[in-house]
């Protein structure tokens, strides 16, 4: 089982924040491995809301869909997929850090088709991209207030 939790303070209000980085149409432009997301459905994103990402991992391309199981927008939104060789949970939550927003991004799930030692390897893979992807984030928002 890889758990990794990355968090980071963005200069920005909580509600802006939250709001761009619960759009998966804005994922291609901060997550780094990503090139690709589309929503399935049109409407508001709630619980039971799906969009379809293409990204690099392992030097691989890999589709995978992942489904909002759980979302209050501005504090928390749970994201999960089954696909692909790394089934995985990912989970952002908003909270207000004195005039910023703390944001911390959580990633957790059983690698498939790797021995148990791949899933070790893979933490603190999956720690320095996800502190790489908060950086751009941070960087964006700072960068390109709304």
């Amino acid at each position: 089982m890889v758990n990794v939790e990355t968090a980071v303070v963005i200069n920005r209000p909580r509600a802006e924040v939250a709001g761009y980085a619960a759009n998966p149409d804005n994922a291609p432009r901060w997550y780094v491995n990503i090139h690709q997301s589309r929503r399935l459905a049109d409407g508001p994103l709630q619980v039971g809301s799906r969009a379809a990402f293409t990204a690099k991992f392992l030097g691989r391309e890999l589709n995978y869909t992942y489904e909002f199981v759980e979302y209050v927008p501005g504090e928390k939104l749970v994201m999960r997929t089954a696909q692909g060789p790394f089934p995985m949970q990912t989970t952002y939550t908003w909270t207000d850090d004195g005039g910023g927003t703390r944001m911390t991004l959580g990633n957790s799930g059983s690698p498939t088709g790797f021995s148990r030692l791949a899933g070790l390897v893979m933490a603190p893979m999956i720690r320095r991209q996800t502190r790489k992807d908060l950086h751009r984030l941070k960087t964006i928002l700072e960068a390109n207030p709304a």
